[in-house]
């Protein structure tokens, strides 16, 4: 379950409400988009209405994504959504339960007067505590670990200080007395978190134009000089993409990752030997032993399962699709999962695409898989009732799921 954000706009200053899940914000008053970027984490602020006291911020770290786990015979999945206490001190509660997503939350800010505790939960332990609870109930032994579409926080819970004891700033009811050693307690404080929200202007660094892109988008696109746009270290960076025609009315384009792949540890060099290594029931043509190996992935979120089935489905096709650098006039579903989270997935893939799961799972701890390049490929899709149905492949993806999954 998402929470909600209240955030000023940074050009004329009027309130926006933004979901968990979006990347943009777009003023209801003035029109203007802005592109959220943060190095780390977004950091967020539970609201309070306590005046005249000193504020004392508590950090909890909240991981939501999806959890692959590949045992040796087949690869499981989980959908987690945990918070836990970020500094190492048990007065404090472990989790902030359900407050995040029944209040409005701020992003923390020059505003957030008070003091906040230093966070010394690190985001490997964190995942570490993912893993664990991601592991209850599986006797099997995991041989490979893999978290796609996740989303790392920081939530901060707002304490005051009334008469030596520490209240909670929006039940006002007592959290914990202030410790004897107050030195030690206050050595791990400061004014303000070293973190800064940063505001991107969604127009093209190559022609100036208008990006467009939808409030959950990763990927921004101009229409003007055909690009596409990624945010990383504070600007935007191109993405090369292509576009896959069709002579078909009325379609819909959904975007995918092609990543070019270079493995060490297990002979994976052209579609042939990926197609021998994972058994599959095909016979090898002469013309795969050229033919580069490329995994594929969807660029937007969608349930686990759908996930891995359609990521195996276009990555055992290797279809040879050709395309032009081009947007469509069609509808185009937005880009909601960076290529960063594709390549976590590029061993599950494997994993999920071996027939034989029980003489290549084990060998993947010793399996490296590096991307030496990406594609973002849009395919035509076609609409029915109740499905999408590529063109080319005849790959079918249920409405249902492709619109759930932007709530991921």
């Amino acid at each position: 379950m998402g929470f909600l954000v209240k955030q000023e706009c940074p050009q004329c200053g009027g309130p926006v409400e933004l979901d968990e899940t979006d990347h943009i914000l777009q003023c209801p008053y003035c029109d203007v988009k802005s592109f959220l970027f943060s190095e780390g984490p977004f950091r967020f602020v539970l609201p309070h209405k306590i005046e005249n006291k000193k504020i004392l911020y508590i950090p909890y770290l909240r991981f939501r994504g999806v959890v692959y786990a590949c045992q040796a015979r087949r690869v499981s999945y989980r959908i987690m959504d945990i918070t836990r206490l970020a500094v190492p001190i048990k007065r404090f509660p472990i989790s902030l339960g359900l407050r995040p997503q029944a209040m409005k939350m701020r992003f923390v800010s020059q505003k957030s007067q008070g003091s906040f505790l230093k966070c010394f939960l690190k985001t490997s332990e964190m995942l570490a505590r993912a893993e664990k609870q991601s592991s209850a109930g599986i006797s099997e032994e995991i041989f490979h670990r893999a978290y796609v579409g996740e989303a790392i926080n920081l939530i901060y819970l707002p304490l005051y200080f009334e008469k030596g004891v520490l209240f909670d700033a929006i039940t006002h009811r007592p959290v914990a007395k202030l410790p004897r050693d107050r030195e030690k307690f206050s050595s791990i404080t400061e004014n303000a978190p070293p973190w800064q929200l940063t505001f991107l202007a969604t127009l093209c660094p190559r022609c100036g134009w208008n990006l467009e892109g939808q409030k959950d988008s990763v990927v921004l696109t101009c229409p003007n000089c055909q690009t596409a746009w990624e945010a990383q270290r504070g600007q935007f960076v191109p993405v090369d993409f292509l576009v896959v025609a069709s002579d078909d009315p009325d379609l819909t384009y959904l975007p995918f990752w092609r990543m070019s792949v270079r493995t060490e540890g297990i002979a994976i060099n052209s579609f042939a030997d990926f197609i021998r290594i994972t058994n599959q029931p095909r016979v090898v043509q002469k013309s795969w032993d050229h033919q580069g190996m490329e995994f594929w992935a969807p660029a937007f979120k969608i349930r686990p399962k759908l996930f891995l089935a359609i990521s195996r489905r276009l990555t055992l096709s290797q279809e040879h699709l050709e395309g032009k650098k081009e947007f469509p006039n069609e509808i185009r579903h937005p880009v909601t999962l960076p290529l960063s989270e594709a390549i976590q997935g590029v061993k599950v893939t494997l994993a999920a695409s071996t027939v034989n799961k029980k003489d290549i799972l084990p060998k993947l701890p010793e399996i490296s898989m590096a991307v030496r390049g990406a594609t973002l490929v849009y395919l035509p899709f076609k609409q029915t009732a109740h499905e999408m149905i590529e063109t080319h492949t005849g790959l079918a993806i249920n409405k249902k799921s492709l619109e759930f999954g932007r709530y991921l």
